[in-house]
């Protein structure tokens, strides 16, 4: 934990230093020599190096606390000898073992008893339920939109009443007539899209015990089904998936127009800010392109401090007018038209879980090359269920 703290200071000088050199290299124009923005350039990687450093650390140190953490739990307040309450379905100890050797093809007629607690519509097993929980947080270290929305699990399709105007009170003379004046009511569907990948494994790794079949299978699907979940819930359409933050339709409200097509100034960050109803600020984050975060680096306000500020605090994102900054390779780069700068509630973002992930073993498929094939699916949606809660800032079209 020491050397995390220390690189976050390391990489606050390191800012510091490189403000200091853009100040005082800046001509008359506030333009840099093509040398001094080079140089700058270099100085910005290694804060930017030192960012995703410390981001891995912390990642390691979560994951190393969650392996350190007890299996099991001292008895407390329970007579002695009294049996321990005993997990049923998806969360037994029986399914789990059952379910693992089925994946590697120990089948017998006691397995297939035990997995009948699991069995899908589709004819997949239900993944055990620790194991589900822990690709949902494999999933989660990778895709924001996971962090910062709303997750919920639903059993069907989820419609839900958004309230889309408020009536209004009016002035009026003793014994006057009241206006009517009602409240009006939308409803947004959470439904479910599909979403699928399949890997390989040799015949050689199954039938080695020492390989750990669980960590691999987790690992490798729990990326894979973050970067497309993520994708889609930051820039889908809603055809065939979840329609993401940016979408034209559907997604944040377009709070501010820039003036040009590829950059972005100072006034229209504040705009964008304020563009967002008060009400939503203090819940409020930024969410952009790393390549975006780097051309705001360079902005001032009008007492001439960045507007950008590295976080030096353990758990805390790096900041702009004090709301955290978020970014994903997913969100838009600033070019003519595009959708660059989300701002906003992003908890008013709801991603629908149905049911939960299964896996299939496929035995026959890839056999002539001495492999077995493992097909993971969930169904999913996402939507911003209230527009008026995430602003974006667009970019002049050419």
């Amino acid at each position: 934990m020491s050397n995390i703290l220390e690189l976050r200071e390391k990489r606050a000088k390191a800012w510091d230093a490189a403000k200091a050199f853009l100040d005082s290299k800046r001509g008359g124009s506030g333009l840099l020599s093509a040398e001094d923005a080079a140089a700058y350039d270099r100085m910005e990687a290694d804060v930017v190096a030192l960012g995703k450093e410390i981001e891995r650390l912390e990642r390691q140190a979560a994951m190393d606390a969650e392996l350190a953490k007890a299996t099991s739990s001292p008895i407390t307040n329970t007579p002695a000898g009294a049996p321990a309450e005993e997990k049923t379905g998806r969360a037994s100890a029986g399914y789990t073992k059952a379910f693992w050797n089925a994946m590697r093809g120990r089948v017998s007629p006691e397995i297939q008893n035990a997995l009948q607690t699991g069995v899908d519509t589709q004819g997949g097993f239900l993944v055990p339920e620790e194991f589900e929980a822990r690709l949902i947080e494999t999933a989660a270290e990778r895709n924001i939109m996971r962090a910062l929305g709303t997750v919920i699990t639903t059993g069907g399709d989820r419609k839900l009443p958004v309230a889309s105007g408020k009536g209004t009170s009016s002035w009026i003379e003793e014994e006057g007539e009241i206006p009517e004046s009602d409240n009006s009511f939308g409803q947004v569907t959470l439904s479910a899209y599909k979403l699928a990948t399949a890997i390989k494994v040799s015949d050689e790794l199954l039938n080695d015990s020492v390989f750990d079949l669980e960590s691999y299978i987790a690992k490798s699907l729990g990326e894979r089904i973050a970067e497309k979940e993520d994708e889609a819930f930051i820039i889908g359409n809603g055809t065939g998936k979840p329609t993401g933050i940016f979408n034209a339709t559907g997604g944040g409200q377009v709070g501010v127009t820039t003036a040009s097509a590829t950059a972005i100034t100072l006034d229209e960050i504040l705009d964008l800010f304020y563009s967002l109803k008060s009400a939503y600020r203090p819940n409020s984050a930024f969410l952009m392109n790393e390549a975006t975060v780097k051309a705001l680096r360079k902005l001032k306000d009008g007492n001439q401090q960045y507007l950008w500020q590295p976080s030096v605090k353990e758990g805390e994102p790096d900041k702009i007018l004090g709301r955290p900054i978020h970014t994903s390779f997913f969100a838009p780069v600033a070019a003519a038209g595009n959708k660059t700068i989300a701002f906003g509630d992003f908890s008013f973002y709801w991603i629908a879980d149905r049911e939960g992930r299964s896996f299939k073993r496929l035995d026959e498929l890839y056999a002539r090359n001495g492999q077995v094939g493992f097909m993971a699916y969930q169904r999913v949606d996402g939507k911003l269920i209230l527009p008026e809660a995430v602003k974006i800032l667009q970019q002049k079209s050419s």
